[in-house]
């Protein structure tokens, strides 16, 4: 029997000593690697928002990246130097020296960050105008882009009076020479930083060179759920955290992926194009269209329900009967409808079984390499929780890959070499 939580075990402390970790004062968690061996600049300017940037400097760390912050003195009135210096593990460049450090000739870096980017610095940039360490960087950097070497990333935040013709003038003529401007986040009559994560990801999309960028793909992930009647609904235990770190995965590789997602009530924390389907017929609607859409890619990891009720009783079913018999049809394979509405389509099939081996799992799956370049297979007994272990099936093989994010980065892995192959 498990402990029954309590409202003062949340909020109260005990008085218990941390749980004992490897990590030192500075180190961060890793998530992944995608960024291992980049440098970015930070750019921090005198904004509000700039309070957050420690955040970001961590954020962009957690996924293997060296940062270097440089900020202005307006900058610095909203966070503290030791602050962002504790957060990238780098002095924190704050002015013109002999160094050159605005120049970064020794050290390069492939991304530049500004955020956030005030009215003042955006214009400054579009004008040619390096008057302080954030703007003669900015010139500097928009050299190197032009040589390419690097990729610049704005994130403007302002109040919604400074979006005026000029901003929007200055972006543009900085958007044609190849500066990339992240979305803001949209929120009381203002421009707002962005989350983090969107940030890290936007840096990591900008320095892909996958031959995923920009090819459209589509995600199925989670349970589809049938209606018994208009309350009650058949559902099965997929809720599609797998086909949310495909599609995690996608997106950084810089690929226009969506994540269809049947509804089981979880959602994914990571910000990514979503489409929630809330029954059977409707996730079946959206994948054919979508297929017919034109897409490159389809990976169909959703947990489809296979049998529905004959019909779907109008209102709510009276409780209390002492038997409910349902009438269960099988349904349409939506994965065999959207290869036949699309068959240009590339199609990542998926497979899961119970109490077999893994020579029956094989065998199975195998019948799918019709439609599929790849059947992503998987056994009840090795999926517990967040681990999962699955078997690549290809015509030319079976590999085996354990991991979540580690079959999501194979499944990506597998479009990429599709994609080498158009001509």
């Amino acid at each position: 029997m498990t402990s029954r939580p309590t409202a003062a075990g949340l909020f109260d402390w005990n008085f218990q000593a941390p749980t004992p970790s490897d990590m030192g004062d500075h180190d961060v968690p890793v998530i992944s690697n995608r960024l291992a061996g980049k440098r970015v600049a930070l750019l921090v300017t005198g904004g509000i928002a700039a309070m957050k940037t420690p955040q970001i400097a961590r954020g962009l760390r957690r996924h293997g990246a060296e940062v270097v912050a440089f900020a202005s003195d307006d900058a610095l009135r909203y966070v503290a130097r030791e602050a962002l210096e504790w957060a990238t593990c780098s002095p924190v460049v704050s002015t013109l020296t002999w160094a050159a450090e605005h120049l970064s000739d020794n050290a390069p870096f492939d991304a530049y960050l500004v955020a956030p980017a005030t009215h003042n610095t955006i214009a400054k940039m579009a004008n040619g105008i390096a008057d302080t360490v954030i703007t003669s960087a900015l010139a500097s950097a928009l050299g190197r882009m032009e040589q390419g070497h690097t990729k610049i990333l704005i994130a403007p935040t302002m109040h919604g009076t400074l979006h005026n013709s000029v901003l929007v003038e200055n972006a543009r003529k900085l958007s044609n020479l190849g500066v990339h401007f992240v979305a803001p986040r949209d929120g009381y009559g203002k421009h707002n930083l962005p989350d983090t994560d969107v940030l890290c990801t936007s840096v990591g999309r900008i320095l892909s060179e996958s031959p995923l960028r920009n090819k459209s793909i589509m995600v199925t992930a989670g349970p589809t759920p049938v209606p018994i009647d208009g309350v009650r609904r058949i559902v099965n235990r997929f809720r599609g955290r797998l086909g949310a770190a495909i599609a995690e995965e996608l997106i950084w590789r810089g690929a226009d992926a969506e994540l269809i997602l049947g509804d089981g009530a979880w959602r994914p924390k990571t910000t990514l194009p979503l489409t929630i389907t809330r029954t059977f017929d409707e996730y079946r609607d959206t994948v054919v269209d979508r297929a017919r859409s034109g897409l490159f890619a389809g990976v169909f990891s959703a947990g489809v329900a296979d049998y529905r009720p004959a019909e779907a009783v109008q209102g709510k079913i009276t409780s209390g009967q002492a038997s409910l018999p349902l009438n269960l049809v099988p349904t349409e394979k939506v994965i065999d409808l959207a290869c036949e509405a699309a068959q240009s389509m590339r199609c990542i099939a998926f497979k899961y079984l119970e109490q077999v081996t893994e020579e029956e799992l094989i065998n199975v799956a195998s019948k799918r390499l019709n439609h599929a370049s790849l059947v992503v297979a998987t056994r009840g007994e090795d999926t517990q929780g967040k681990e999962q272990r699955a078997l690549m099936v290809t015509k030319a093989g079976v590999t085996p890959v354990e991991g979540k994010y580690q079959i999501a980065a194979a499944i990506a892995d597998h479009l990429e070499t599709l994609a080498s192959e158009v001509k």
